[in-house]
């Protein structure tokens, strides 16, 4: 399987939309081509075409998955995504790999490598920070959540913000308590939308608590 097959098979699938491919048909497609060798899905992360770049990091997100892949694959499934970062330049493309290729790998690992990542200067690397750790948070597994959160609270950029807000969230669902304490702390400072996100699913007189605090 070569990413040259992959656009071609694209385009041919493109026939059938007037318009733009639905996501749907690419990650399906990234899923009957995850055998694609890593050093070729590279190569697709590569392309100019957003379509092609999605495939890439879905057929990475496939790798990772994918009970068979062996340790040997599963780093260099890792090491593609983190090398390759620069290509890895927008919200939707972070969020469909980062939590089975970067998190999954991570797990009952070293996590320094997402501390580094959460002070990094590009806003897509401090976003991949925050949402790897969703893996953490479906283990029951949620105080690296917090951790980067705390680093990323009062970021600049706004695909940050919301991300922060997003995954405190997801992990306030675990455990309310944690939630409450991590945002009794910067609940007066944080950006009003990373705060609107985080507090979504806390009861109202909760919600208007922690918005009047602003």
């Amino acid at each position: 399987m070569k990413a040259k097959e992959f656009i071609e098979t694209l385009k041919i699938i493109g026939q059938d939309y007037s318009g733009e491919i639905p996501k749907r048909e690419i990650f399906s497609l990234a899923k009957e081509y995850q055998q694609m060798p890593v050093f070729e899905v590279v190569k697709l992360l590569k392309d100019k075409s957003d379509n092609h770049r999605l495939g890439a990091v879905s057929i990475l997100d496939w790798k990772a998955r994918n009970k068979k892949s062996s340790k040997e694959e599963r780093e260099s499934i890792y090491r593609a995504y983190i090398d390759n970062h620069n290509w890895i330049d927008n919200w939707g493309l972070v969020d469909r790999s980062a939590p089975y290729v970067v998190g999954g790998y991570l797990h009952n690992k070293d996590k320094k490598p997402l501390y580094d990542l959460a002070k990094s200067k590009s806003p897509m690397e401090r976003r991949t920070a925050i949402v790897s750790t969703y893996y953490f948070i479906r283990k029951n597994e949620i105080e690296d959540t917090f951790k980067i959160a705390g680093i990323l609270v009062n970021d600049k950029d706004e695909y940050v913000q919301k991300a922060v807000g997003s995954w405190i969230r997801e992990a306030g669902k675990k455990n309310k308590e944690r939630l409450k304490k991590f945002l009794d702390k910067h609940a007066t400072k944080m950006p009003r939308v990373t705060l609107r996100y985080a507090i979504e699913k806390l009861d109202k007189q909760t919600r208007e608590y922690y918005l009047n605090l602003k």
